[in-house]
């Protein structure tokens, strides 16, 4: 695929750019989906290398988690500037054959030395999701791409459902199995893409590689570039750090608060997924279409801070369900904040303004699960003021109350983001 396709997809072909953002979803989707196969089956993995000790299993996966988010701080500014310079093409194709490759490396790791070196290199091949998203911004009139990128976040959704309950199901047969299917979903996507997928940035657009802009410090200079740029990258921050309190404290909280059980934690994750998915998916498009993207960012951060309130101070299992479609709302603003974040940079910049984005969700990463774990241990322990075991979900709305004032401060001083 030579760059004059990636001309013509650039120009507006429409079929082209149809084939591609059906690449990119495929991509994305295959890429969450192979992480959710082996999500279910690696701590017992870890577990088996450790003699069946779960405490010291529970660290050691605590270590590699922080390990893969720590590659993806790095290496997310690297590709991104790679694919500014080279294409997002050969960034995109490469990751995902590394990305079959690290899987077998894991499918077959003899050790526990071996199989965290699998974790890492796949936190580096993973980091290439944020040239996917250079990739829809090159082909998508700015006006359209909140609603695009609500689409393709769809697949983190469908990934979220399907990948952990297809991992199971493997990881019953063989618990080397799910690292085989995933190895086979990512190779099948690299080759599907090596004949279907063109480039999208002309070779005129390109920008020269600079190692000062393709380090995770350099590309906090891009996010300061632009006051409006600057704040939008704030509350995507804060955000994000919000968004660790589900991943870090849902199954805790829900075990001491609910006394629920697993099949019944599962399945509030599935509604979880499917409300995400009919959101990103269905709901993302006409929203914008109504209040644009300001609006559509507004709201959207109000239902998040709403949603984490009514997660926090619910007493009872069914009122927490109740928070779910509107804590799925809180979607629309992640694709209104990306595409209004795209107007603020050149064309030969969003490579590395994606991959700056993917640096900055990376040390949310690493920050949040010590604040909210830390939070939830204190609301539930003795020596605290009253008991309050959904504090940290309150504390998580208050962060998305942040998030709106400043959002509402940003979008009524700063023209260009309207």
């Amino acid at each position: 695929m030579s760059d004059e396709a990636g001309e013509a997809i650039a120009q507006g072909a429409a079929p082209a750019r149809r084939g591609a953002v059906a690449f990119i979803f495929v991509t994305i989707l295959l890429d969450m989906l192979a992480l959710g196969v082996i999500m279910p089956i690696l701590p017992k993995l870890i577990e088996s290398f450790v003699g069946n000790d779960t405490a010291h299993a529970a660290r050691i996966f605590g270590l590699f988690g922080t390990a893969w988010a720590l590659m993806q701080f790095v290496f997310s500014p690297l590709l991104g500037a790679l694919s500014d310079r080279f294409g997002r093409r050969p960034v995109v194709l490469l990751s995902n054959f590394g990305l079959a490759a690290d899987y077998v490396l894991m499918a077959l790791a003899p050790s526990l030395i071996w199989l965290f070196v699998g974790r890492v290199i796949s936190g580096i091949t993973s980091a290439s999701i944020s040239t996917a998203f250079a990739y829809i911004a090159d082909i998508t009139p700015p006006e359209r791409r909140a609603a695009v990128f609500g689409k393709i976040g769809a697949a983190f959704g469908a990934g979220f459902i399907l990948g952990p309950a297809l991992g199971g199901l493997l990881g019953d047969i063989d618990p080397r199995l799910p690292f085989w299917a995933s190895a086979g979903l990512s190779f099948a996507n690299a080759l599907y893409g090596l004949f279907i997928l063109p480039e999208s940035l002309a070779r005129e657009k390109r920008a020269p590689f600079r190692w000062t802009s393709a380090n995770p410090v350099g590309a906090v200079y891009l996010l300061r570039s632009d006051a409006g740029l600057t704040a939008l990258s704030v509350v995507n921050f804060i955000a994000q750090v919000a968004h660790v309190v589900l991943p870090s404290t849902f199954v805790l909280y829900a075990t001491y608060r609910y006394g629920w059980d697993s099949k019944t934690v599962g399945l509030t994750l599935a509604m979880v997924g499917v409300c995400t998915m009919v959101v990103q998916g269905l709901a993302i498009g006409p929203i914008v279409r109504m209040l644009g993207e300001r609006g559509t960012l507004l709201l959207g951060l109000c239902c998040g801070a709403v949603g984490f309130a009514i997660f926090g101070s619910a007493p009872s299992g069914p009122l927490f369900w109740l928070g779910i479609p509107v804590m799925s709302l809180w979607g629309i603003a992640g694709a209104a904040l990306q595409a209004l974040m795209t107007r603020l940079v050149a064309p030969d910049q969003q490579g590395q303004l994606q991959g700056a984005t993917s640096s900055v969700q990376s040390v949310s990463q690493l920050v949040g699960p010590f604040l909210f774990t830390l939070t939830f241990s204190y609301f539930i322990g003795g020596s605290a003021p009253l008991h309050l075991p959904g504090a940290p979900f309150l504390l998580a709305a208050a962060l998305m109350v942040v998030c709106v004032a400043i959002a509402v401060r940003t979008l009524a001083a700063t023209k260009t983001v309207s």
